[in-house]
């Protein structure tokens, strides 16, 4: 198949290349501009992750269903007292700009009362410190979603001119306009700026390293070419997905774009790399016929041929295990994480598609150029730099020496690679999960600011984070308060309100943390007591248990599945029982590690100076599993690109440790390459503002470091060199199955 993929690929490498510039052209456009006047952004949504179904969803479905306000925006003043005389007669012309914007129904703030701000029932609207009062607009709930839009946009821009207003009674008056529709607006708009940031950060170094290791600028333009095209694949099919899924939480876009453009780079750089390896080694069979000199001559074809069948191989079989890795996310039930799996399971289509016609097609267009030193090889100063970096032919290098040291005491290295190792994981031992929402916002966010001067100046404005949702009449509801109000962590509860069929009971925890343990200590208690109706408990603190109970409950099925996928695909790849057992212990050692880095610094906040974050006191739940099975998908990527050189290696009749020893010599050059430039991709992306792209990038890019230096360079070689010919051992059965089953080169 891959022989045949690639003669039509020799053929039409024009066309080729012309189909891709118009698919990408196509997922771009739908992606940037969009068709119906909405883009891939503006369809994106945000929000605490649910479980559908679960006690909190539940919880916040009635509360929705039964809300008869409509959207609303609110402005926070600072800096002037509201007995200040004149204040009143300032602020009424700037109250009705607000009211009068189509579409608003209501304007509320202390003056509108009788008495104004010596009203008690104005007390909710003033600041606690009393420096400061509170505006609120609210909508009208029947207006049309683009009516709204409209009316939303007009009140912001009336609001933020209310402080002005008052320059002549209050000229230190300054303003904070929020609400539900502009804090989505904010997180979405850092997901754009992140997204942007990441990728001027990723690409210029990505091909800084590939010049390095091809050793000039046009066998490395060819991976970023692919990567370039299977970025736009991967937004269009965003796109598609957005039209499937009725919410797309906004930092799929980002996580899933990160993972296409880090997998197309490196499937790339082992494309260009395997055919310059096989073009040069054609020329020299065919040197003395005279070879011709033309694109898609015998060297060229040849080279072509025999890179399909190799490093194309490992490619699609590369892909594939990611992808499997990745899809066991659609086991979950929780939406977004069925959003990441499905996201990323696109856009390894579109990166394997490229690094098998794409790129081939530039290969062949390129012909024996490739064979020739780059003009950077002349430069005096460069020189003898690519000599050292370049991808060399030769059998004895670094990485061969490196494996020779290893395999003379192969149970030291074992050890301490395995000790290093736990020690990184220990962290893990006191992880805590958390469901954000405006804390992943940057520290300078205005959105951030609003909400916390509405928590810490308007407590009675701010609604309590632990919500009950009774099906009950008043008195029924009234008649448990008691209860409620003695249970431990609750500081006090909200008189019950009626709103259509079901009654709702404000439970305000003890502190200030949403999402803290007194407040999960309440959601406990409440879910514990026997109520004579039924309720639901919703709030940060109700979603969080939630989330992670529903982790916990699908986790096996998930890891199961991946598991024995794995154990399969590395069976028929490599004929041994042992070794795709050994890579799923080895992969889950460093996993845990990478996941102990990650608590150490987001969660205890180690580093959160230098990387630009305020810790939240825990992970973000779906991080986690994010985390887990992109890092092992990316585990097994490299676990292949290791055993394929190995296995053809040993095939040929290489004994083991020699097979060990040029596998890694082989490889090692292009897996440290591709680590290398996946970590600088993952690193672009802890550069952005946004709290949960900063901790998957940072994850990643540490479980990528570990798992190419400790695990491929150290623990791979040094058990496959303990377990010697056990390496590649079968039970007789399995053998026969392999012999008829095998995918091999």
């Amino acid at each position: 198949m891959l022989d045949r993929l690639g003669l039509t690929v020799a053929r039409h490498p024009r066309l080729t290349v012309l189909t891709w510039a118009v698919v990408a052209g196509a997922c771009l456009f739908l992606a940037l501009v969009g068709v119906g006047g909405q883009n891939l952004f503006d369809r994106l949504t945000t929000g605490e992750p649910t479980v559908p179904g679960s006690d909190s969803a539940r919880a916040g479905e009635l509360l929705s269903e039964t809300s008869t306000a409509g959207a609303s925006l609110s402005l926070v003043v600072q800096g002037v007292d509201p007995a200040t005389e004149g204040l009143a007669d300032a602020l009424a012309p700037a109250r009705d700009d607000v009211a009068g914007v189509e579409g608003v129904v209501s304007v509320i703030d202390p003056f509108v009362l009788p008495d104004g701000p010596a009203n008690p029932a104005a007390a909710p609207l003033l600041a606690q410190d009393g420096d400061g009062f509170l505006m609120v607009a609210e909508l009208d709930p029947a207006l049309s979603a683009d009516d709204r839009a409209v009316a939303l946009a007009d009140v912001e821009r009336h609001l933020a001119a209310v402080p002005g207003a008052l320059d002549g009674v209050a000229p230190g008056a300054t303003g904070l306009v929020g609400g539900g529709s502009l804090i989505v607006s904010a997180i979405t708009d850092q997901v754009k700026q992140d997204l942007t940031t990441g990728e001027a950060i990723a690409l210029p170094v990505a091909l800084l390293i590939m010049v390095l290791v091809f050793g000039g600028f046009l066998a490395a333009a060819m991976p970023m070419v692919g990567a370039l095209a299977s970025i736009a694949g991967g937004l269009g099919a965003l796109v598609a997905l957005s039209h499937v899924m009725d919410d797309l939480e906004s930092s799929v876009v980002n996580v899933v774009t990160v993972l296409g453009l880090g997998l197309s780079i490196d499937y790339g750089l082992l494309i260009v790399s395997r055919f310059r390896e096989e073009l040069g080694r054609a020329l020299g069979d065919d040197a003395g016929a005279g070879a011709r000199r033309r694109r898609g001559d015998g060297a060229v074809l040849t080279a072509l041929l025999a890179t399909m069948r190799t490093a194309g191989r490992t490619v699609a079989f590369s892909a594939l295990t990611v992808a499997i890795s990745i899809a066991g996310l659609l086991v979950f039930r929780q939406d977004i994480l069925r959003a990441f799996g499905a996201g990323a399971v696109a856009v390894i289509v579109f990166a394997v598609a490229t690094a098998l016609t794409l790129v081939p097609a530039l290969l062949v267009l390129t012909g024996r150029r490739l064979a020739r030193p780059g003009l950077l090889s002349r430069v005096p100063v460069l020189r003898g730099l690519l000599a050292r970096t370049a991808d060399v032919q030769a059998d004895e290098g670094v990485f061969s020496r490196l494996a020779t040291r290893v395999q003379r005491r192969p149970w030291w290295v074992m050890g301490g690679t395995l000790a290093v190792l736990l020690v990184l994981a220990t962290p893990l031992l006191h992880l805590e999960l958390r469901n954000s929402t405006t804390e992943l916002l940057p520290l300078s966010s205005p959105q951030r600011e609003f909400v916390a001067v509405l928590a810490e100046q308007y407590p009675a404005s701010s609604s309590p984070s632990v919500t009950v949702v009774a099906r009950a009449d008043a008195a029924e509801a009234a008649a448990v308060v008691p209860q409620i109000e003695a249970l431990p962590g609750v500081a006090s509860v909200d008189p019950p309100a009626t709103r259509d069929s079901v009654v709702v009971i404000g439970v305000r925890p003890e502190g200030t943390d949403p999402g803290g343990a007194t407040a999960q200590e309440v959601v406990h208690g409440l879910r514990d007591l026997d109520l004579p109706f039924d309720a639901y408990v919703g709030g940060q603190a109700a979603n969080q248990i939630d989330f992670t109970d529903a982790l916990l409950d699908r986790a096996p099925w998930a890891l199961g599945i991946v598991a024995v996928a794995t154990l399969v695909l590395l069976f028929l790849m490599t004929g041994s029982v042992l070794v795709p057992v050994k890579a799923l212990l080895t992969n889950a050692v460093s996993l845990c590690a990478s996941l102990g880095v990650l608590v150490w610094v987001f969660q205890d906040g180690h580093l959160s100076g230098l990387l630009g974050f305020e810790p939240t006191g825990g992970i973000e739940t779906y991080v986690i599993a994010l985390v887990i099975a992109f890092a092992f998908g990316l585990a097994m990527d490299y676990e292949v690109f290791l055993l394929s050189r190995i296995k053809e290696l040993h095939d040929a009749g290489v004994p083991n440790d020699e097979a060990v020893r040029l596998g890694l010599q082989r490889s090692g050059r292009v897996i440290t390459s591709a680590a290398a430039i996946i970590v600088a991709v993952f690193a672009g992306f802890v550069a952005g503002e946004l709290l949960v792209i900063k901790e998957v990038g940072f994850s990643l890019a540490v479980a990528v470091l570990v798992d190419a230096t400790l695990v491929r360079l150290l623990l791979v070689p040094a058990t496959m060199t303990v377990l010697q010919e056990a390496n590649w051992w079968a039970p007789g059965p399995l053998k026969r199955l392999h012999a008829r089953l095998a995918i091999t080169h």
